[in-house]
C-alpha cells in the first residue's frame, strides 16, 4: 500500500484519500466494538475512537511519525518496509500500555492465557488455531516443555491418559486464571490478581514480612470465599511455575573442578583432594544400588547456574519481545554511523564470515560482563562474588542496555573471587553456547513457526583486573598492556618502584618531529612503528605451550611459592642496582604477583606473557573475533580523572608528583630544572613544575567546581566533594569523575591553569568526551587516534613518568577499540554496576547470599515477563523516564508545531498586555507554511505601493513585523473561500493565557529563572538554532542567510490559545547579543562565551523577538567567569532517553538533537613551542616543596 501521502500536506487531495484508505484498512482488520487505535501524533495509537473522530484528528493534528508499519491495525511485517522512518526514538512507555475504554474502566483485560501459552511453551498443532486465543487447548492439540528442562526442543508429546508435568501445570494455572478473585469479582481472577500483587512487590523492594502481612490484611479485608495465598511462601510456590529456574552445582572450594558432568558423581577433588562436603559432626552415609557409599552433606561451594537456552526461546515465543530480537536488521538505518553494535566493524566482520549465521537476523548476539561485589563492605569482611551477565544485543538501543534485558547467567560464590580460575565456572555456558552455535528449534511468535535459533558471543565486558581472568593475559607488570603486547613500552622507576607506560611517539607519522626530540621527553629518540594488535589466531599459536593447572595453591603450597617469590625479588633488586632497564630489553620478570600467588618467567617468550588458555577459545569462532575483550572506558576515566585531580591540586597521597617522581628524572637524565636542590640546612626543596597551581589558583579551581549548577539529571551534587578550605576532592563516585573529566575539568582549568597545561588536558577531556558520544563517524574516529597521540605526547612532556600508569596509556587505544565494537554505552560498565546494585538488593538473608540472590532474580524475571501480558500497569521496562512529555488527554485542543508538553507546578491565569499579545502571535505567524502564501501577498503589495521608489529588503522585513498581523486579520476577514485554520490564525489568540513555571518537552526538563532561584539545578539555559539574514549596508539588497545559535535565559512559560481550535507554547527569554563581540564571543580554548549584561533586545519594544516555540529550544547551562563576571561559558546537555537513529526530518519544527557534537581541537601543537626554556618546566610564580631528608 502507497504510503507517501503521510508526508503530504493536510490540505491537499492525496492526504484526504491516503486517509480514507486507511481507515478503510483498519476498520476492516482491527476495529474493537466499532473503535480503533487512533494514529495520530496527539493519540499516538493509546486512545480508542470511532471512524469519524480517528479521521478528524488525522487531519487536524496528522499521522504519527514513523508510523509506517500499521501493526496496530492489523498489518503484517512482510507488507511493510523494514526499516523505520522515524528520526529519534524518544522512550514512550504509555504507548506500550495499549487498552480499549473497557479495558481501563470497571474490569481489566490481562492476557493471562497468552501469559500462560508463552510461559509454558504451549503451542497449537494447526497454525490457524495457534492464532486464536478463545479456544481453551486439550491434552491431544497442545505442544509442551517442562520450563525446568535444559535440553531445548519442541517435540510433540503422544496423547496419554494423564497429561504430563508442563501439561498439568498449565491446567492448574488455567483455572487459577478464570477463578473469580472472591465471589463476585469480575475485575481481578486469582491468577491475575496474584501476579499484579507480586509485581508491585518486586517494583518498589516490598519485604517478604510486609507481603505477607498485606496478604494477611488482603485476606481479613475481602469476602468469604477469597482465594488469596496466605503468605509470601505460599505466593512464590503459586507462581513458580510461570518462570525458569536455575541449576545447583557443586564445585571444589579452591576452584579446581566442578562436580558436573562426568565429574557429577565425585565426591572429592582429583587436583587438590579437598572433599566436596564441609565438614560436619553428623555425617549421612547411605549405599546405594550398587553398595557404593554415598554421603548426604552440606556442599563446600555451590554454582548457582542459569540455563541460557530457555531464556533466549522464550525472547521469541513471547509476541511480546520476537519483533525486537530482528530490530538490528530490520530497524536500524544503514548510513554508515555508529549507533549500535550492529553497525560496528566487529559485527559486520563476523557476519561476512558466517553468512548462514547472518542470514537470519533472528540469531542472537551476546555480549558478556562480570564483575565482583562485596555484600559486607559495610562490616568490614572480605567477601567477593561474581556475577556473570549476558546482554542480547539484537534489541534496539532504547531496550538493550535496560536492565529487563538482561540475562543473569551465573553466580559464581564467594568468599573469594575466582581469579584465572573463573573458566572452571564458566563451562556450563560455553557448552550452552557451543550447541547455540549448532542451532536449537525454537517456535517464533511473531511469524508463528519454527526456526533454527542460533547464538554467538561477541566480546566480554569486565574492568582491567577482571580483563586479566577472562583473557588470560597478565595485566600487571611490564607488558601490562593486552593490545600492545609484547610491543609494550614501559619503563621501571627505581625510585617509584613501579612500572611508566609512555612511548606514545610511536603513533606519530614517521616524520613527526616530536619522534627526534630527545630532551622534551625520555631523553631517547622514537624510531619504532605502532604496534600491531594481536589476532585470535596468533594468540591461540602463543597459548599453545602454557600448561595452566586451574585451583587456588594449599597453604603450604602456598608458603613456598612465598619463599620463591622473596628470592626473586631479592635477584630482582640486584638487577635493578646492575642494569639499565632499556625498553628493548626482555630478560626480567613481569613484576607482577597475582592473587593466586603466582608470578610470570623471567625470562621472556610468547607463552611468559599468557597466564593461560582462555576458555573462550573453545568456541569455534572466537579466534576470528575482531574485538574479543573490551576496555572498560568507565574505569580508564576514573583512573585517568585521579591522576590528573591528584597532580594538580597536588593532594597527599594522590599526586603522582613526589620526592620518588623527582628522583626518576635525575635516573632518567631530564628535565634538570625539576631535579630535587639540596638546601644548606639539610633539607631537599622541590621547584614548582608547570602543571602546579598556586594557593590562590587552587581556590579558584575548587571555587568554579563549588559554584557550578547544572541541569536536573545531568550529574550528582558535585559540590558537596568540593573542600574549599583544604582545596581538595573528596568522596568522587565514577560518575562523577565522567562528568568532571568531560566537561567540569575545562572550566576549572581554563580559569587557573597556564594555556599550555590548560590546553593539553582540555584535549584529553575532549578525547573522553567524542569516544563516549551515542553516534560515532568512524573517519571522526580515525582522527581521534591522531589527537589521541598528540595529547599523549604532550602529556609526556609536561608530567612526570610516574604520572603514566597503565591507564592512561591505554586512552591511545580507545578510538580503534570504538571503530571496532561501537558506541561505548554498549560496552562499558555502568549499566553492569548499576544491575550489580540491584542484584544486592535482593539480599534479604546475609547467611546465604548467593541463595538470595538467586531466588530474588527468578521472582524477578518471571515478573518482568508476566508485566508484559498486564494492561495499563507500570513496569520495569515500560515504566515513563524522569522527564516524560507525553499529554495524554484525548479531549484536549491540539497544539500547533509539536509544542506540546508536561507542564511542572502551579498554573497561573494570566492577560496578556497588548505588546506581549502581537509579538506571540505574530512569531505563530511567520512560522506557519498556510500563511506563507499571504505573507508573499503582502510582499507584492508593499513593493506595488513604494513605487517608482524600490523597498531594500530590511525596509520589508520591518514592514512586516510592524504590520502585516494587522493586514492579515483584515485580509481574512473579507475573504470567502478560506481554511477553517486560516481563519482561526487571522483571528489570533486569546490574550486569556496560561503561564507556567517548568515544562519538560523533547527529554529536556525547563525552569523558569525565578523559580531555580534558590535550587541547586540550572535549568533555564536556552539555545536556539535560527536562520537570519545578515545585510552588508542599508543598501544591500542581496543579504547572506546562515544559521546562528541564540543563547537566552528563560524567563517566561506562556501558553496561547485560539480559542479552543488550538494551542500554542512559547518561551519568553532574555537573549544575549549574538550580533556584538560584546554579547557573545570564543575564547582562547574555543569555548563561547555569552554576556548577558548585553542583550540583543529588552523584548519592550514591537520589533524584538523575545519568543520562541517551546519544540525549538535545546538546553544548554552557564558557568560563570570568575575573571570576568559579566561573561559566562555555554555548555550543552543532551537529553538521556533521546536516540538519535539518523533519518532526517522534512517538518521544519520538529527539532534535531545531532549527537555528533563537534569537539573543538585544542590544536595542541600551535600552542607550544619546540624548545622549552626553564620557565616552560618551572613555575617561577609559585613557591616549591621543602621536604625533611
Amino acid at each position: 500500500m502507497d504510503k507517501s501521502w503521510i508526508r503530504k500536506s493536510r490540505l491537499s487531495k492525496e492526504y484526504f484519500d491516503g486517509v480514507n484508505d486507511f481507515l478503510n484498512f483498519a476498520f476492516e482488520r482491527s476495529s474493537q466494538d466499532g473503535k480503533i487505535l487512533c494514529p495520530c501524533s496527539r493519540c499516538s495509537n493509546i486512545n480508542w475512537h470511532t471512524r469519524e473522530v480517528v479521521k478528524e484528528h488525522l487531519v487536524c493534528n496528522g499521522f504519527l511519525r514513523g508510523y509506517t508499519r500499521w501493526a496496530c491495525h492489523g498489518e503484517s511485517i512482510s507488507s511493510s518496509s523494514s526499516s523505520s522512518n522515524t528520526t529519534y526514538y524518544l522512550q514512550d512507555p504509555l504507548r506500550l500500555l495499549e487498552s480499549t475504554p473497557d479495558q481501563m474502566g470497571s474490569s481489566r483485560n490481562d492476557d493471562m492465557e497468552g501469559l500462560l501459552r508463552d510461559a509454558l511453551r504451549m503451542h497449537f498443532q494447526d497454525s490457524d488455531n495457534s492464532s486464536s486465543r478463545e479456544d481453551i487447548p486439550n491434552a491431544q492439540n497442545i505442544r509442551v516443555e517442562s520450563h525446568e528442562h535444559c535440553d531445548i526442543g519442541l517435540d510433540r508429546q503422544e496423547p496419554t491418559d494423564e497429561p504430563n508435568i508442563g501439561a498439568s501445570n498449565f491446567y492448574k494455572l488455567l483455572e487459577d486464571a478464570k477463578q473469580e478473585l472472591y465471589p463476585g469479582c469480575t475485575k481481578f481472577s486469582k491468577l491475575s490478581f496474584i501476579v499484579h500483587l507480586f509485581h508491585l512487590k518486586c517494583l518498589n523492594g516490598w519485604s517478604s514480612k510486609s507481603f505477607t502481612m498485606l496478604l494477611e490484611l488482603l485476606n481479613d479485608a475481602f469476602p468469604n470465599g477469597t482465594s488469596l495465598p496466605k503468605s509470601t511462601y505460599d505466593a512464590k510456590k503459586f507462581i513458580k511455575d510461570l518462570g525458569l529456574g536455575y541449576e545447583k552445582i557443586n564445585s571444589c572450594p579452591n576452584d579446581c573442578i566442578l562436580y558436573w558432568g562426568g565429574r557429577s558423581n565425585e565426591q572429592s577433588c582429583d587436583v587438590c583432594g579437598a572433599s566436596r562436603w564441609l565438614p560436619t559432626t553428623t555425617e549421612n552415609i547411605n549405599n546405594d544400588d550398587l553398595g557404593n557409599e554415598e554421603r548426604k552433606g552440606r556442599p563446600a561451594k555451590v554454582l548457582r547456574y542459569f540455563p541460557l537456552i530457555p531464556r533466549l526461546q522464550r525472547l521469541f515465543m513471547s509476541p511480546k519481545t520476537s519483533d525486537n530480537m530482528r530490530w538490528h536488521d530490520e530497524g536500524r538505518t544503514k548510513d554508515g554511523l555508529l549507533r549500535h553494535p550492529a553497525d560496528s566493524l566487529a559485527w559486520r566482520s563476523f557476519d561476512s564470515r558466517y553468512k548462514d549465521f547472518s542470514s537470519d537476523p533472528r540469531n542472537v548476539r551476546l555480549g558478556l560482563a562480570t564483575d565482583g561485589f562485596n555484600l559486607f563492605r559495610a562490616m568490614n569482611t572480605s567477601y567477593s562474588m561474581w556475577p556473570v551477565i549476558l546482554i542480547p544485543y539484537n534489541l534496539p538501543p532504547w531496550i538493550c542496555m535496560k536492565q529487563s534485558s538482561f540475562i543473569l547467567s551465573m553466580i559464581i560464590p564467594g568468599t573469594k573471587g575466582p581469579g584465572n580460575n573463573i573458566d572452571v565456572y564458566l563451562q556450563p555456558l560455553i557448552e550452552e553456547l557451543k550447541q547455540l552455535w549448532e542451532g536449537v528449534d525454537t517456535y517464533d511468535a511473531s511469524r508463528k513457526h519454527n526456526f533454527r535459533m542460533r547464538a554467538a558471543l561477541l566480546w566480554t565486558i569486565s574492568d582491567f583486573p577482571a580483563y586479566a581472568n577472562l583473557s588470560g593475559w597478565s595485566t600487571k607488570g611490564r607488558y601490562a598492556c593486552p593490545c600492545c603486547a609484547d610491543k609494550t613500552c614501559s619503563r621501571w622507576l627505581y625510585n617509584g618502584k613501579k612500572f611508566c607506560y609512555m612511548g606514545h611517539r610511536r603513533w606519530l607519522s614517521e616524520t613527526h618531529k616530536f619522534r627526534y626530540q630527545k630532551h622534551l621527553f625520555d631523553g631517547t629518540e622514537e624510531f619504532r612503528s605502532t604496534p600491531t594488535p594481536i589476532s585470535g589466531t596468533d594468540v591461540l599459536k602463543q597459548v599453545e605451550g602454557i600448561n595452566f593447572r586451574y585451583g587456588k595453591v594449599p597453604n603450604s603450597s602456598r608458603n613456598k611459592a612465598s619463599t620463591s617469590m622473596q628470592s626473586k625479588k631479592r635477584v630482582r633488586e640486584q638487577i635493578d642496582n646492575s642494569q639499565d632497564l632499556d625498553n628493548q630489553s626482555y630478560n626480567l620478570e613481569a613484576i607482577g604477583i597475582d592473587s593466586d600467588g603466582d608470578e610470570d618467567e623471567d625470562n621472556f617468550n610468547n607463552t611468559s606473557l599468557w597466564k593461560k588458555k582462555s576458555i573462550f577459545f573453545m568456541l569455534p569462532y572466537w579466534k576470528y573475533n575482531l574485538l574479543r575483550h573490551n576496555l572498560d572506558v568507565m574505569h580508564i576515566e576514573k583512573n585517568v580523572g585521579e591522576n590528573v585531580f591528584g597532580t594538580v591540586l597536588n593532594e597527599d597521597g594522590k599526586s603522582k608528583d613526589n620526592m620518588k617522581a623527582r628522583l626518576d628524572l635525575v635516573d632518567m637524565d631530564i628535565r634538570h630544572e625539576l631535579h630535587p636542590q639540596s638546601l644548606p640546612n639539610g633539607r631537599t626543596y622541590l621547584p614548582s613544575a608547570c602543571y602546579l597551581l598556586s594557593r590562590e589558583e587552587k581556590e579558584v579551581f575548587c571555587k568554579v567546581l563549588k559554584d557550578i549548577k547544572v541541569p536536573d539529571g545531568f550529574a550528582s551534587n558535585i559540590s558537596r566533594c568540593v573542600n574549599l578550605k583544604e582545596c581538595r576532592l573528596l568522596s568522587l563516585k565514577s560518575h562523577d569523575y565522567h562528568i568532571l573529566m568531560q566537561d567540569l575539568l575545562p572550566l576549572a582549568l581554563r580559569a587557573s591553569m597556564t594555556t599550555e597545561v590548560a590546553s593539553t588536558l582540555i584535549e584529553l577531556s575532549n578525547i573522553f568526551k567524542a569516544i563516549c558520544s551515542k553516534v560515532l563517524n568512524v573517519e571522526d574516529l580515525e582522527q581521534l587516534q591522531h589527537r589521541a597521540a598528540i595529547t599523549l605526547c604532550h602529556l609526556e612532556k609536561i608530567f612526570p613518568p610516574s604520572f603514566f600508569t597503565i591507564m592512561v596509556h591505554l586512552v591511545i587505544h580507545l578510538p580503534e577499540e570504538a571503530k571496532l565494537g561501537g558506541p561505548v554505552h554498549y560496552r562499558w560498565m555502568y549499566p553492569i554496576e548499576r544491575n550489580l546494585f540491584r542484584l544486592k538488593s535482593n539480599v534479604r538473608n546475609k547467611a546465604h547470599p548467593e541463595g538470595s540472590i538467586a531466588e530474588g532474580y527468578l521472582v524477578e524475571e518471571c515478573l518482568i515477563f508476566c508485566s508484559r501480558y498486564l494492561e495499563g500497569v507500570e513496569t520495569r521496562f515500560n515504566r515513563p523516564v524522569r522527564n516524560y512529555d507525553t499529554v495524554r488527554d484525548e479531549h484536549s485542543t491540539p497544539y500547533l508545531f509539536l509544542t506540546a508538553g508536561q507542564p511542572i507546578g502551579e498554573v497561573d491565569v494570566i492577560t496578556l498586555d497588548e505588546m506581549a499579545w502581537v509579538q506571540a502571535h505574530r512569531y505563530v505567524l511567520f512560522h506557519h507554511n498556510i500563511v506563507e502564501p499571504f505573507r508573499n501577498e503582502y510582499i507584492r503589495i508593499l513593493r506595488a505601493r513604494s513605487r517608482p521608489k524600490r523597498l531594500q529588503t530590511h525596509e520589508i522585513d520591518r514592514l512586516l513585523n510592524e504590520q502585516f498581523h494587522e493586514w492579515f486579520g483584515d485580509h481574512v476577514a473579507s475573504q470567502l473561500d478560506v481554511a477553517d485554520e486560516v481563519k482561526w490564525l487571522a483571528r489570533g489568540p486569546n490574550k486569556i493565557a496560561k503561564r507556567y513555571k517548568g515544562f519538560i518537552i523533547n527529554g529536556f526538563r525547563f525552569h523558569t529563572k525565578d523559580r531555580e532561584r534558590n535550587r541547586r539545578t540550572q535549568n533555564s539555559g536556552i539555545v536556539v538554532t535560527s536562520s537570519i539574514k545578515s545585510y552588508a549596508s542599508a543598501r544591500d539588497t542581496n543579504p547572506s542567510e546562515g544559521n546562528v545559535d541564540y543563547y537566552g535565559i528563560l524567563t517566561d512559560i506562556v501558553e496561547l490559545d485560539y480559542y479552543g481550535k488550538f494551542r500554542v507554547v512559547l518561551f519568553r527569554c532574555d537573549w544575549a547579543d549574538v550580533t556584538s563581540s560584546r554579547g557573545t564571543r570564543k575564547d582562547q580554548f574555543g569555548f563561547t562565551m555569552v554576556n548577558f549584561s548585553r542583550l540583543i533586545h529588552t523584548g519592550e519594544q514591537l520589533r524584538h523577538e523575545p519568543f520562541v516555540f517551546s519544540s525549538q529550544v535545546k538546553q544548554v547551562f552557564y558557568s560563570q567567569d570568575l575573571k570576568n563576571v559579566d561573561w559566562y561559558v555555554v555548555l550543552y546537555k543532551a537529553p538521556r532517553d533521546l536516540f538519535d537513529m539518523g533519518e532526517k526530518s522534512n517538518d521544519e519544527d520538529f527539532v534535531v538533537h545531532n549527537e555528533c557534537m563537534p569537539f573543538t581541537s585544542q590544536h595542541l601543537d600551535e600552542n607550544f613551542s619546540d624548545d622549552h626554556s626553564i620557565q616552560n618546566w618551572v613555575r617561577l610564580d609559585v613557591a616549591g616543596d621543602i621536604h625533611s631528608n
